[in-house]
């Protein structure tokens, strides 16, 4: 059963269009600034998140979080998880 929970985890930058999740844990792999910052816009854990669209070139993605819409870089969405909500 655990090994099907953590199929459901997956990084935000790897959810497609209309993929619900909530904010599992954050990786800021050191950089403290990056990190507060997406803290302060609202990625913080329990969060509901839905994956808009993808920029015609790929980057940046559009997200909904807490009843507004967000663009952020993909390198910036690798470091967010998410388990799917179905």
């Amino acid at each position: 059963m655990e090994e099907k929970k953590n199929k459901s985890i997956k990084s935000l930058n790897e959810l497609k269009n209309g993929e619900k999740g909530t904010i599992v844990s954050f990786n800021d792999k050191g950089n403290n600034e990056l990190k507060r910052h997406l803290l302060g816009m609202g990625f913080v854990k329990g969060s509901e998140i839905t994956f808009e669209k993808t920029a015609p070139l790929g980057d940046p993605i559009k997200l909904k979080l807490k009843g507004y819409s967000i663009c952020i870089r993909k390198n910036e969405a690798e470091n967010i998880k998410v388990q799917l909500v179905i």
